[in-house]
């Protein structure tokens, strides 16, 4: 059983909410994020970047403060409304490939620590205690856990109903999105939302496993009176997108082509495509561009542990060339390995080996849900790097209040 409520957001006036409503800022560039700061009085950026124009940066505690400062400096100047009722939020994001839709509302902490919220991914203890720290100090969160649940029909339902409506929110940003946000606030639709959630033994955190940890951290000990939930937008399992991560490898161990294909060949079946990007479909299959050629790599089945992530492509790359030919033991730290979303282009990829900045690329395939959900159902985590999932939310759209 899945607890969520609504909650009252802290959300921009609706003249605002475009100029507001931001991408993470870790996203940009350093000069489009100097860009965004200088042309845009209102995003959500200078509430995260307080001290932008400053030489020297403050850090910790400090950092926290001053964007709590800001974050009141905006509330003061009549830029965010405070919901009067509690509310769920209907949010869609809908792109030129893909249409995301699903329930913003607040997630019991208490889901996440009994293992009816099920992760994935590791988290990193220090980026959990930094992150606690800053809920505790400014007091707020503004970015959206992303997870994902069964096929409900009562909410597809009602989604559907609020669709047909006029939304609170409707803006277009420069990655040629339309964005949408709808409020719920009656109690006859916070009922079903609630009692449809009650009736939804799991959900899976898609994206955000460090934000909910430090969540999970600051409800421990704080007298907050919302710690005990986060902000999260919940969507149908089957609408997410999981794209793959590609890795770019700095070198080939001292290798010749001809020595690393044939140490490969211990584990896969190596074909020869030419040199035309090539992507892979088959079961257990990767592709390699070396040396200005691309391969079809296909694991031979005697090579594969068969437990739920053993099984996985990125799991074999590592177990059988990563780790024992390449001497990459350790993806997470080892500065010889790179990771490319697969929104990059091959041709990008192609060229970034073909100019030497990097010796050999494995190309992956997407990892399906079914098998994200099979490692979490298991307790067990997806190697580094092996999803990259949209949608990617916003921040400052609707923004949780903890006091």
């Amino acid at each position: 059983m899945a607890i969520v409520r609504p909650f009252k957001a802290i959300r921009p006036t609706r003249d605002k909410a475009n100029l507001v409503a931001t991408r993470s800022y870790l996203s940009y560039s350093d000069e489009t994020l100097k860009e965004k700061l200088e042309h845009n009085p209102f995003t959500f950026l200078h509430i995260i970047n307080p001290d932008y124009k400053d030489k020297i940066k403050q850090k910790g505690i400090n950092k926290f403060n001053a964007v709590k400062a800001k974050f009141n400096d905006f509330k003061e100047a009549g830029l965010f409304i405070t919901e009067d009722a509690e509310t769920f939020y209907i949010y869609q994001q809908k792109n030129e490939n893909h249409t995301f839709e699903g329930i913003i509302g607040a997630t019991a902490v208490a889901d996440y620590l009994n293992g009816n919220i099920k992760k994935h991914e590791h988290t990193i203890t220090a980026r959990e205690k930094m992150f606690k720290s800053y809920l505790d100090t400014t007091g707020f969160n503004a970015e959206p856990v992303l997870l994902c649940h069964q096929k409900n029909i009562a909410i597809n339902n009602l989604i559907q109903y609020y669709k047909a409506t006029r939304a609170e929110y409707e803006f277009a940003t420069t990655d040629k999105t339309i964005h949408k946000l709808w409020l719920v606030n009656s109690t006859k639709d916070i009922n079903i939302i609630t009692n449809s959630f009650a009736s939804i033994d799991n959900l899976y955190i898609a994206d955000g496993h460090h934000r909910s940890a430090s969540s999970a951290l600051l409800a421990q000990n704080s007298t907050k009176n919302n710690s005990p939930y986060f902000m999260s937008f919940l969507i149908d399992e089957n609408q997410l997108n999981i794209i793959n991560f590609n890795r770019l490898i700095k070198h080939t161990n001292g290798l010749t082509s001809y020595e690393l294909i044939t140490e490969i060949e211990k584990s896969y079946t190596v074909i020869k495509k030419g040199n035309i990007p090539y992507s892979p479909t088959f079961r257990d299959e990767i592709s390699m561009y070396l040396r200005g050629a691309w391969y079809s790599l296909v694991a031979i089945p005697n090579s594969i542990k068969q437990d739920c992530v053993s099984k996985l492509d990125p799991a074999i790359l590592s177990n059988n060339i990563l780790d024992p030919i390449l001497n990459i033991t350790d993806e997470k730290t080892d500065k010889n390995i790179s990771f490319e979303a697969g929104t990059t282009p091959l041709s990008i990829i192609k060229n970034k080996i073909d100019s030497g900045e990097y010796a050999l690329a494995f190309i992956l395939k997407p990892i399906p849900i079914s098998a994200l959900k099979e490692v979490a159902d298991n307790n067990r985590f997806m190697p580094p790097k092996s999803t990259y999932i949209e949608p990617k939310l916003r921040s400052g759209l609707t923004i949780y209040s903890l006091d």
